[in-house]
């Protein structure tokens, strides 16, 4: 049964970081690609980053150049750094296996 963690959240101050982490059960850590996905009140859930086996990332146009997704496959974890956020980065975050599974979210608040 896959399982995935997330921790992390919180409230932070315009231009401050954060840093998110997902810890996955269940299934083959290494073999599998992982992604975050945000959801804002009234929005779509949409794609933030993923990461390939590999290591290769992509991001959407909107945090490229602020977080940075990553992962540790002897810890079976996927981060997401966040830095110089902004009020619009106020969501649920959600870890996604790329191949089926989701966690339970963790909320960002980007607020002075």
């Amino acid at each position: 049964q896959v399982q995935l963690v997330e921790s992390g959240g919180g409230l932070v101050q315009p231009g401050g970081s954060l840093r998110l982490s997902c810890v996955a059960s269940g299934f083959t850590f290494n073999t599998s690609g992982m992604a975050w996905h945000r959801q804002a009140p009234g929005k779509e859930r949409e794609l933030v980053a993923l990461i390939s086996l590999s290591g290769w990332t992509n991001y959407v146009d909107s945090v490229k150049g602020r977080f940075t997704i990553s992962r540790d496959n002897a810890k079976n974890t996927v981060y997401l750094q966040m830095n110089s956020l902004k009020p619009e980065d106020t969501a649920v975050y959600y870890c996604n296996r790329i191949l089926g599974g989701w966690g339970q979210g963790t909320q960002v608040t980007v607020s002075s």
